[in-house]
């Protein structure tokens, strides 16, 4: 893992020349480097900010943290031996669990002699007199054909900007960037800023420890209990018997989850019966509530009559009816936005040590030395912890500052909202490539599915061209003009714009444009048309 570049005798860097330079180390970065160079014999360095091998998972350590994915099918499927030698523990796995995964699978093919860890990349410049990229970063230059991010949907720490801050005495941290000591919260009053899939798992986790834990919520969210457990030798071993008709099963969903969606509506059953089928898929738990019926985001009424149902859970778990209205969504249906998971989260509102507030009856005016006034009274606090989030999706991207053809930059391509041609390239930006960009199924999937279908795109991508030689590829601006119109088709087909302040739309950080983010089309139908598009010559693309 030496540094990227050599200082020559006028103490200019001397830049590292490679085939391909992957930027992060997570599940996507890992995969490209060993598609990339262990099938097609490139010369690749993969580079990242984080200390040690993990993408987001290096990063998020915070107390509760846990994949919503189940972990037998949280995983790579590209490589059956892995598949046995690696066991899981349980239905959902760890932070930590996760980490020794992926380190796993990076001394198992010996990825990390290519891996540059503790380098922030500082800049990304494309040359077009010789199709290349250069890659500046604060330990090095690299040089490279092309230039593939790895860097995540969700890795980009979203601090609201509250008045105040730099002013509180106590300690504040952000659940995406948790300190790897841990923090000791034991007998201390601690507020919580946020409700989402974080805030929901977090919560839970430190309540029993703190003195007294407030929680602001700026939005009621759903959630169905994960029903978390340790995995039996059992089923360990059935799946590992039966691991390629579940990948199989995988790669075929909407959502690339191994688990059916039937094909009943839910008004295709009287209402005792449609209970029931809510009621078993509740005590299931996870995500495969969302698939207890088919029609659940496509159907005004389908919803309503899914989102009463957990409405009405809420009501019977929280003992105190105020605390219960406010924690129940009205202004959005269930799964519009991302649809969490939980263990005990509403039951950890009827402890004596938890407060809610409610900041749409209250806002948060500024952040004292004290702790967090809002509008109707002054919470003391010793610890903060915003549990608000990612700039998702671009602020990964943008923060490379990345400038293509002619100097432009990325930030400037997109001011109006991202373009991509299937969330693999963007006009204007030659040989650059996005694993699970802006415009493609990345978050509203079981996220390994799509990025090994991207990193297999690529690879395939980069190997026609090797084999005709040919040096550029650039995404047609009619055609991502198209695609993007196809993505909010797409999304309109769906009930999920209806969630205005959902990040899908990118409406949790202020000043973002209102796009819808995601290609919510379905895993399978945009496979589809991405091979179709490669067999077809890379139409939409253009080669030289």
């Amino acid at each position: 893992m030496d540094d990227a570049s050599a200082a020559t005798a006028d103490g200019q860097d001397t830049p590292s020349s490679h085939d391909v330079v992957v930027i992060g180390a997570g599940f996507a970065g890992l995969y490209a480097l060993h598609r990339l160079r262990d099938h097609l014999g490139l010369d690749v360095r993969v580079v990242d900010k984080a200390g040690g091998i993990g993408g987001t998972w290096y990063w998020n350590r915070y107390p509760g943290a846990r994949c919503d994915s189940e972990s037998y099918y949280y995983s790579y499927s590209f490589s059956p031996e892995i598949e046995q030698e690696w066991t899981w523990t349980e239905r959902y796995p760890e932070h930590g669990e996760i980490r020794d995964y992926l380190n796993f699978v990076a001394d198992r093919l010996d990825l990390k002699r290519d891996i540059q860890l503790s380098t922030r990349v500082l800049g990304a410049e494309y040359d077009d007199a010789s199709a290349t990229w250069t890659v500046r970063t604060d330990r090095g230059t690299f040089r490279a054909r092309f230039l593939v991010t790895a860097v995540g949907c969700l890795s980009t720490a979203n601090v609201p900007k509250i008045r105040g801050l730099e002013t509180f005495a106590g300690d504040w941290y952000h659940t995406g960037a948790w300190p790897h000591e841990g923090v000791d919260l034991s007998g201390k009053r601690v507020g919580q800023i946020g409700t989402g899939s974080t805030g929901i798992q977090l919560a839970p986790a430190i309540a029993p420890e703190v003195a007294h834990l407030t929680v602001f919520q700026r939005t009621a969210n759903y959630s169905i209990p994960a029903r978390n457990q340790p995995l039996t030798p059992e089923f360990l071993a059935d799946t590992k018997k039966n691991y390629r008709a579940i990948r199989e099963h995988a790669r075929a969903t909407t959502n690339g989850h191994p688990f059916p969606i039937p094909e009943h509506r839910v008004h295709d059953l009287p209402e005792n019966e449609r209970l029931q089928v809510f009621e078993k898929a509740y005590e299931v738990g996870g995500l495969r509530f969302r698939a207890a019926f088919k029609d659940i985001l496509t159907d005004k009424a389908a919803n309503d009559a899914a989102s009463d149902f957990l409405r009405a859970k809420i009501a019977e778990i929280v003992k105190d009816p105020e605390v219960a209205r406010k924690l129940t969504p009205t202004d959005h249906g269930f799964a519009t936005k991302r649809p969490p998971i939980d263990t005990n989260y509403f039951e950890t509102f009827n402890r004596d040590n938890v407060t809610l507030v409610d900041l749409r009856q209250e806002p948060i005016e500024e952040i004292v030395p004290e702790g967090i006034r809002t509008t109707a009274a002054t919470y003391p606090l010793d610890v903060i912890i915003f549990a608000t989030g990612f700039d998702a999706f671009t602020g990964p991207l943008l923060g490379l500052n990345i400038c293509g053809r002619d100097g432009r930059r990325l930030a400037d391509a997109w001011h109006a909202g991202p373009v991509t041609y299937l969330g693999l390239q963007t006009p204007g930006f030659p040989n650059l490539f996005t694993i699970t960009g802006p415009g493609s199924p990345s978050v509203l999937c079981n996220m390994p599915v799509p990025i090994e279908q991207h990193v297999e795109w690529i690879g395939d991508c980069i190997a026609h061209m090797r084999a005709e030689g040919l040096e550029r590829i650039e995404a047609d601006p009619e055609a991502a003009a198209r695609w993007v119109d196809h993505v909010n088709e797409a999304a309109s087909a769906t009930l999920l714009p209806m969630a205005s302040s959902s990040w899908y739309l990118g409406a949790n950080v202020p000043g973002k444009p209102r796009v819808f983010l995601p290609y919510a089309g379905g895993m399978k139908r945009y496979a589809d048309h991405c091979a179709s598009i490669a067999a077809g010559g890379y139409v939409g693309f253009h080669m030289s």
